[in-house]
């Protein structure tokens, strides 16, 4: 094999595109997905890429150092994408100290293991980060992120975040590790667990449930593909210049209302239903604690160095991912069964 690449977090939603991406565009690469299988977690994600002969699976937790130092013994890995964490900012809310042990102490454990492998020598190397927009705080009604933005995060989630891109940019600094950061925007599309506010609604409006928006649903968001996103990250990796951070946005602003007001003429559409019926789903919920107001990414340095844009507007790329959800009913079942009701109804009563 031309290259081991090790992918964390390959079974969640974002993971399983980038999987599937580098597993078909690289059959010369050896790819291991490395996944706690957690509660987002979802290997169905890959069956059609589960018996390639550069694929590989390991369940491994990122916080268990040892086993990680472990693998790093067993396996030469010359490339690291590091998408596993925890990224739910209501469960961060819930449960600050899940996100501190994974995304920050997870991604040190990673850190070391490489910088303890590779022992200098860099070339051909390379760990890449994935973090989010969150860790630039909240914006107002103008302006926008840049990566020299001064970082404001406004919850355990983003906080969490924030620490590990400061401690990747500080192993870098300190002991020269090849490393790039992305910071992307709201991803959307197939596969993606259904506690997020998309998947979360075609599935209360298939299932005719209140569809719980926050406060009064003006929060904007800049929502990008997930298969955009994907493949913005095989260009970041290839291409991107060692210690630079990329910003990654899909030019997609909508308050959540209107997203929300979009996704139901569409799903009354494709269902056959009197038009607005599953807008009369919508439920205003007591708002979530330091709910940040807008973000929005401005992606030109991608764009200008790596020739990257998303390929969809937003009405096509929503069509897309009801369809998928509307066609893969049981894998919505499924995910959403057992403990995930339990932590609904934490989350999203009406109080």
């Amino acid at each position: 094999m031309k290259r081991t690449v090790l992918i964390t977090g390959g079974a969640g939603f974002i993971g399983s595109h980038v999987i599937r991406l580098f597993v078909n565009k690289y059959p010369d690469y050896q790819i291991i997905n490395l996944d706690a299988l957690t509660y987002a977690g979802n290997l169905e994600n890959l069956t059609d890429v589960e018996k390639a002969p550069n694929y590989r699976f390991i369940r491994m937790d990122i916080r268990n150092k040892e086993a990680i130092n472990d693998l790093f013994d067993q396996q030469p890995i010359d490339g690291i994408l590091h998408l596993a964490a925890e990224s739910h900012v209501d469960r961060s809310i819930a449960e600050p100290m899940a996100f501190i042990e994974t995304n920050i102490i997870g991604t040190v454990n990673l850190l070391n293991a490489a910088r303890n492998q590779w022992k200098g020598n860099y070339e051909g190397k390379r760990f890449y980060h994935i973090s989010t927009d969150e860790v630039y705080g909240s914006l107002g009604e103008e302006g926008h992120f840049y990566e020299i933005t001064s970082y404001d995060p406004r919850s355990p989630y983003s906080a969490s975040k924030a620490s590990s891109d400061h401690l990747v940019r500080a192993y870098h600094h300190t002991y020269g590790l090849p490393i790039v950061i992305t910071n992307c925007s709201n991803n959307y599309g197939p596969n993606q667990f259904p506690e997020k506010l998309i998947p979360l609604s075609i599935h209360n409006m298939v299932n005719m449930k209140p569809i719980p928006i926050y406060g009064k649903g003006e929060n904007i968001r800049d929502w990008l593909y997930v298969e955009d996103h994907a493949r913005a990250i095989d260009l970041v990796f290839h291409k991107g210049m060692i210690g630079e951070t990329y910003n990654i946005g899909g030019h997609n602003e909508w308050k959540n209302i209107d997203l929300i007001r979009l996704l139901c003429s569409i799903l009354d559409r494709k269902l056959n239903r009197d038009s607005g019926t599953s807008a009369g789903l919508i439920t205003y919920v007591t708002d979530r604690a330091g709910h940040d107001l807008r973000y929005a990414i401005d992606a030109s340095k991608i764009r200008q160095e790596l020739g990257w844009e998303p390929s969809l507007q937003f009405a096509e790329g929503l069509e897309k991912t009801v369809d998928w959800y509307l066609s893969n009913s049981e894998w919505m079942e499924r995910v959403t069964s057992g403990e995930y009701q339990t932590y609904y109804e934490s989350m999203y009563r009406n109080r």
